[in-house]
């Protein structure tokens, strides 16, 4: 398949390394609801990440693609913002903060809080944001009931609004899986 003459392109060594500081950061994690290893979403997310990266021209590519694997690991596991921003620089743990929620914060003011701070980044970051939401519409855990599943519908949908312009490609398969989202609606 050819490559779109825009598109961006991004160094595998450094995809390598956030890969391989992703998988020590995560170690035996696994999915929710899933003995798989909890690499496997942030593999994920990045490789959505990159899809788009093929299909539209961003020049911080490599930004893009190890906040995508890296966004998880200062929310999810011991790694402190200090340690990504020494491994990888300013921009990059930038990008994580903002793609980060706020624990301190009530749960209801988590998304918005953490969607206007991605709004601040470069768009590379919002592509993650996109590319993980997408990636987490997949069958929800089968203990989630019917509002958690609802409510995480609608809030893919804020999502789509408030970071959808950043890429076509990503709002666009974000629009679809909200669609396909409904199909676990009731399931519940």
């Amino acid at each position: 398949m050819l490559r779109a003459m825009s598109a961006s392109h991004f160094d595998p060594d450094a995809y390598t390394e956030a890969l391989r500081f992703a998988a020590a950061a995560h170690g035996a994690q696994t999915l929710p609801g899933s003995d798989l290893p909890y690499l496997v979403h942030v593999v994920t997310v990045a490789a959505e990440t990159i899809a788009a990266l093929t299909h539209e021209h961003h020049p911080q590519a490599d930004l893009a693609v190890q906040c995508a694997l890296l966004h998880d690991t200062v929310e999810d596991t011991p790694v402190t913002l200090d340690e990504v921003r020494a491994r990888f620089g300013d921009a990059v743990a930038d990008g994580v903060a903002a793609l980060s929620k706020d624990d301190s914060l009530p749960k209801a003011e988590r998304m918005p809080d953490s969607l206007e701070r991605i709004r601040e980044q470069p768009h590379e970051v919002w592509l993650v944001k996109l590319a993980d939401r997408i990636t987490n519409l997949a069958r929800p855990p089968h203990y989630w009931p019917d509002e958690k599943r609802e409510a995480y519908r609608i809030e893919a949908m804020l999502i789509g609004e408030r970071l959808g312009e950043a890429s076509p490609t990503l709002a666009g398969r974000l629009a679809a899986r909200i669609e396909d989202y409904k199909a676990y609606i009731g399931e519940g």
